[in-house]
């Protein structure tokens, strides 16, 4: 049976029926990280109009997005306040209907001023800024009484009502979160809540008119898609902050004494801790999935596919002990459910109500150690996973990438992900090397003396970001073996069978570079600077894979133009396991009406036109 004929005999056949099941091209482009001439401090809902006009000019037919959700303390897209209410920075100051009145205009030309486009990263103060001018939009409006915005209000009422409360509680404990409230509004004594609606009452209506404003634009910015046929691709995080209208609202659905995170892997040697709490489906499921269904119906609103990140938290997920130490990050964590038998059977439950009360058509983050039933539940529910092309590899055997037409035809194939570097910074700093932390972690777990050995298995001129180069002359098994039992303190034997972890390591990074150029068909030799024709072999690769979908970063999209200078590594949205002004602020140097002139959209429309994908 060819994918086409599986896609129509799956829970999902409707959906792919609405979409077409032809091969598409698409670009993931984070609202945070473009411009216009007429943007002001960030990139907003007219701006999305924008990316769509470049999505149908350069080829592409998908525009994925990072989840919208109004952001937290960290401004991390997946820790959000709510698992409804949108981001209010991205609210076009200048399509609402009082932004030319006299001191209003002026405010917002005095931000513009103080917040200019343009920089490498985003200031996040310019919300503050904007949440003022609204302020005074919503008093000079005074059209919070309208019916359109009462039936908005009462469409959503579900999220609607507590997450205005929340907001308003929140400004009045000077963002304090919940948790260090007063105890009448921690545990939401329900006669408190209501004196504290009826004093403050115009602050809690502003919070829903602010959602207002948002979805309105959303929406407007939905339908110019689809007169362009554009399909917008949504993200629906898995996890909310702790610290969300979400957690204080139903503190009852979450396992408040976990953290979720990731285990260790070969990127992140003490694997991660995100710090949102785990879900408890049980009580989920007992209350008839109403939250979940409720998120579904809201984000159906404005996308066309959803991207369900980190899938398989829906059939496990790593809990960490929310008391446990910060800089152990994951390495205490468990999955749960613990009994491996009940994975299988917990995650097709969930994903079946998800299919059951969407007409989206799902996507699926599997990206890591993946158990085989989420893999089998995926492809039987026709949802495609996701195949970055530095992982697609054959990690048993041959330990070398695999050809385009080996990808996996249910998937989304990509170069790179918004928690990995783009890809010219992989090429440049992270191909061939393993994790330096991983690394002096097994060399301790085994007594080996890694000050004593890394100058003999690395390259230290091209190890850099806690990455590790192999050197050339470490060409064979045994010699990695000899040169480890060199460092043994005290000195010993480890036999070759006891070694195999790092052995698995060298046999699928050593010369990964080399291999690469190799399989890309590069003419002469081997350049350790990326280029645009080296960016254009690779998207050839994805492009021309058996995946159905081929979705690019717009960075690497625009690798194949002569647009970033320096180091490519600077250029990335986040770093997991780190907290820092540089994560989720990165902007591309050229705005969107320029982009839309310059001639490497031209020569990605003619990557894509070349590779079927139109």
């Amino acid at each position: 049976m060819n994918l086409k004929e599986h896609l129509l005999n799956t829970p999902s056949k409707d959906k792919w029926k609405r979409i077409g099941l032809d091969k598409r091209s698409g670009v993931l482009i984070p609202l945070f990280s473009v411009y216009s001439k007429d943007s002001l401090g960030i990139g907003d809902l007219r701006d999305l109009m924008l990316a769509i006009d470049w999505c149908k000019k350069s080829g592409n037919s998908i525009l994925q997005l990072l989840p919208m959700n109004e952001l937290g303390a960290i401004f991390c897209p997946y820790d959000s306040l709510s698992s409804f209410a949108l981001e209010p920075a991205y609210i076009a100051l200048r399509d609402l209907g009082c932004a030319g009145r006299k001191g209003i205009k002026e405010k917002i030309n005095s931000l513009k001023e103080t917040f200019p486009c343009g920089r490498d990263h985003i200031d996040y103060g310019i919300k503050t800024g904007k949440i003022e001018v609204l302020r005074d939009i919503y008093l000079a409006e005074g059209c919070y009484d309208k019916d359109e915005f009462k039936g908005f209000v009462g469409k959503n009422a579900y999220w609607i009502d507590d997450f205005a409360l929340f907001k308003a509680l929140k400004d009045y404990h000077k963002g304090a979160p919940w948790y260090e409230w007063e105890e009448q509004y921690k545990n939401r004594l329900q006669s408190a809540l209501a004196d504290f609606s009826a004093r403050y009452e115009k602050e809690v209506v502003f919070q829903k008119w602010v959602q207002w404003q948002i979805y309105n634009q959303f929406k407007a910015a939905k339908e110019y898609a689809a007169s362009k046929k554009i399909l917008l691709k949504g993200d629906l995080p898995i996890l909310v902050s702790r610290d969300s209208a979400d957690v204080w609202a139903h503190p009852d659905f979450f396992k408040l004494e976990f953290a979720a995170g990731a285990p260790p892997d070969m990127y992140c040697a003490k694997g991660q801790r995100w710090g949102m709490p785990t879900y408890n489906w049980q009580v989920i499921a007992q209350d008839g999935y109403r939250y979940l269904k409720a998120k579904l119906k809201y984000a159906e609103e404005f996308y066309d596919i959803l991207r369900i990140d980190h899938v398989v938290g829906l059939f496990r997920i790593w809990s960490i002990p929310y008391a446990g130490p910060l800089e152990n990050k994951g390495l205490n964590g468990f999955f749960e459910p613990g009994d491996e038998s009940r994975w299988g059977e917990q995650g097709r439950q969930i994903l079946a109500v998800i299919l059951e009360n969407t007409n989206m058509l799902l996507c699926a983050e599997d990206l890591g150690v993946i158990p085989k039933v989420c893999t089998e539940t995926l492809a039987e529910f026709g949802i495609p996973g996701n195949d970055v092309q530095r992982w697609v590899k054959d990690w048993k055997i041959k330990h070398d990438f695999l050809p385009p037409k080996d990808y996996r035809p249910l998937s989304v194939a990509m170069l790179s992900t918004h928690d990995t570097t783009n890809w010219a910074a992989w090429w440049e700093n992270e191909a061939g090397t393993v994790d330096e932390g991983l690394f002096i972690r097994k060399c301790a777990d085994r007594k080996i003396d890694y000050n004593y050995i890394k100058e003999k298995l690395f390259n230290l001129e091209f190890s850099r970001y806690g990455r590790l180069r192999w050197l050339d002359n470490v060409n064979s098994q045994d010699k990695l073996v000899i040169i480890l039992n060199e460092g043994l303190s005290p000195k010993g034997t480890v036999p070759k069978e006891h070694l195999l972890d790092f052995i698995d390591l060298y046999k699928n990074t050593y010369q990964e570079k080399e291999k690469l150029w190799k399989y890309l068909s590069l003419e002469g030799p081997m350049r350790e600077k990326c280029d645009a024709n080296i960016m254009a072999a690779i998207l050839k690769v994805t492009l021309g894979s058996a995946a159905i979908f081929s979705i690019e970063f717009i960075v690497d999209w625009l690798g194949v133009g002569d647009i970033f200078k320096g180091d490519h590594y600077q250029y990335r949205i986040n770093t997991p396991g780190t907290i820092s002004r540089k994560n989720w602020s990165f902007i591309i140097p050229i705005a969107l009406d320029s982009l839309l002139r310059c001639e490497v959209t031209e020569k990605i429309r003619n990557m894509i036109r070349a590779s079927g994908r139109i």
